[in-house]
């Protein structure tokens, strides 16, 4: 869509769509810009608010565009509209089969997953095959499936990707997918995975990964970790920011209430020449508040509803779903007209529910 983790309406903290080996996301500069050069529109008018015939021949419009972009010439579109038809089962389990046998690994990742994730246990045949495959995404991704239908499952291809690839991202996906089968028997796997080295590894590469292992450790039962998570709130440097981004995210996925306070220091936090944090900061924190029972991170979306930066437009379709205001459904209704593809999948994603 998670965590992106990478598709805006699936967290960093879920599987991060574009990280996935094979969907390119657009390169996304405005992570590591100053908040004063971002670019927002000035205030928007406000828009029409919709009736009730008019939310309902929305919400089919936005399933329509997702069907329609599960089949989309671009993974990347395909990936985050089957993520965004997860609460939609009904639209989305036909259109499974298909993506577990997409060309690209990304989509078959993502598929699988989703296997899983619903608990879709009769495509498991479909999904075995996908354990040997070229990609340690779409390995690891078939083994959660298979183990969420099958408890007894051997788990120890999840293991070989958190302990032995030679991507960091592969092994974050991995600890997410350990952290969402819920069985403790892994909490072992993952703590010695936190101080094995990672070869050629950057130090944020490997600062991520310990945040989605933390994460994996906090639903597994271990309460400690949310002081990791916490620390990556404390910005000191630019090179701290998608540290940032992700904790907040992952903070929201978790439920964390306690973490409110900081999250709303870290959204209002402002320098003495009045710079804030980056917009996919805020976005994200503003998504984390809505996850965790405050509803005014629209203020956020709207400042950049009209960003000329379309990643910053799938953010604010993003935070607009989660806060769930029938006020923006007119916000909604215009970026599911954008003329990015992927605007359009978050807005539909937004507004039909399944934004994640």
């Amino acid at each position: 869509m998670r965590r992106a983790r990478m598709m805006v309406s699936a967290g960093a903290a879920g599987l991060v769509v574009g990280h996935l080996a094979g969907c390119s996301a657009p390169e996304n500069k405005a992570a590591v810009r100053p908040a004063a050069q971002q670019v927002a529109a000035p205030g928007p008018a406000a828009e029409p608010v919709l009736s009730a015939v008019e939310r309902s021949a929305l919400r089919e419009q936005a399933l329509e565009a997702l069907v329609r972009g599960a089949s989309d010439p671009m993974p990347q579109m395909r990936a985050n509209a089957l993520e965004a038809l997860a609460s939609t089962p009904t639209r989305l389990v036909p259109l499974l089969p298909s993506a577990l046998a997409d060309a690209n690994p990304g989509v078959r990742a993502v598929a699988a997953a989703l296997v899983g994730r619903l608990r879709r246990c009769e495509l498991a045949a479909l999904v075995e095959p996908l354990t040997t495959d070229e990609s340690e995404f779409v390995r690891a991704s078939a083994v959660f499936a298979l183990g969420r239908c099958d408890p007894s499952r051997d788990l120890g291809p999840l293991a070989q990707v958190l302990n032995g690839s030679n991507s960091t991202r592969a092994r974050a996906h991995a600890a997410y997918l350990l952290g969402e089968l819920g069985n403790a028997s892994a909490i072992p796997m993952l703590r010695q995975a936190a101080g094995v080295d990672v070869p050629r590894a950057s130090p944020i590469e490997v600062r991520l990964l310990q945040l989605q292992i933390a994460e994996a450790l906090y639903k597994l039962g271990d309460q400690s970790q949310i002081s990791t998570l916490h620390s990556a709130l404390l910005v000191a440097a630019p090179e701290d920011l998608e540290a940032a981004a992700l904790a907040v995210q992952i903070l929201g996925e978790v439920g964390s209430r306690r973490s409110v306070p900081d999250i709303v220091n870290l959204l209002a936090w402002s320098d003495e020449n009045g710079g804030r944090m980056p917009a996919e900061v805020r976005l994200g924190a503003a998504a984390a508040l809505a996850k965790l029972g405050r509803r005014d991170g629209w203020i956020v979306a709207q400042e950049f509803e009209r960003s000329e930066s379309a990643v910053l437009r799938a953010q604010a379709a993003h935070v607009f779903g989660r806060v769930g205001r029938t006020d923006d459904l007119g916000s909604l209704r215009r970026l599911l007209g954008d003329d990015d593809g992927l605007v359009r999948i978050a807005a539909a994603g937004a507004i039909a529910g399944g934004a994640d």
